[in-house]
């Protein structure tokens, strides 16, 4: 699994409205985030291949196509990747990693690429960075078929919704720690980031929150890993 580094810094963390949706309450208020440590993260989504191959079998709805080894793993949940963490040593990147990550510096709706080289807001844009429901064709992708972000961090929108450390909390925001924050100590759901392939351009902006039982699975929910350098 390629990891890149993402060195420490701070960032706005939040709402990120696109010109064609507003935010929604559970991404405000905004506030100032600091990460301390640097940390790797998974260039891509983490696929079928390197899944099956630590964990012997393929879940994937989408498995079967030529290209399906490098499509990124899907039908896995939160509980399951525990597993598949505890044998790579990696882990889950926690909410305000992913999105510090996904930002890169940038404070728009969607990450930056070569033509929008600070990021944009303009939602018919998305197709460049991300495969979303205006172009996926119902299905999963092979990872890194879009541009990149300014980490070189592919699919950060689309392709797969993306599994997070953290509990999911709707109002955590409010009270967040400023330095290094990890989500509330409790919850009933786990957060999910990035959007998908089956869901439209609001659900892969910056900000966006989604959240799903840990032990649920998906066909459009997936993961990337990170871990300590």
């Amino acid at each position: 699994i390629e990891m890149l580094l993402v060195p420490p810094g701070t960032f706005t963390m939040g709402c990120s409205a696109s010109t064609q949706y507003a935010c929604v309450s559970n991404e405000s208020p905004t506030h100032q985030v600091t990460l301390t440590n640097a940390f790797y993260m998974g260039r891509y989504e983490v696929t079928q291949a390197q899944w099956q191959a630590k964990m012997g079998s393929n879940p994937s709805e989408f498995s079967g196509y030529s290209d399906s080894p490098s499509r990124p793993v899907e039908r896995v949940s939160w509980d399951t990747i525990q597993n598949f963490n505890s044998a790579t040593g990696l882990r889950l990147p926690t909410e305000a990693e992913w999105e510090f990550a996904y930002r890169a510096g940038t404070t728009k709706a969607f990450h930056s690429y070569p033509a929008q080289p600070t990021g944009f807001n303009d939602d018919t844009l998305l197709g460049n960075i991300a495969w979303h429901d205006a172009n996926a064709g119902s299905q999963t992708h092979a990872v890194g078929g879009k541009f990149a972000n300014g980490l070189g961090l592919h699919d950060m929108s689309g392709n797969v919704w993306e599994w997070c450390q953290d509990w999911y909390s709707s109002t955590y925001y409010a009270s967040s720690p400023a330095t290094n924050p990890t989500g509330p100590t409790t919850g009933s759901y786990r957060l999910l980031r990035g959007g998908s392939w089956y869901y439209n351009s609001d659900d892969c902006r910056a900000s966006m929150r989604g959240s799903y039982a840990p032990g649920g699975v998906n066909v459009a929910v997936g993961f990337r890993v990170a871990r300590n350098p």
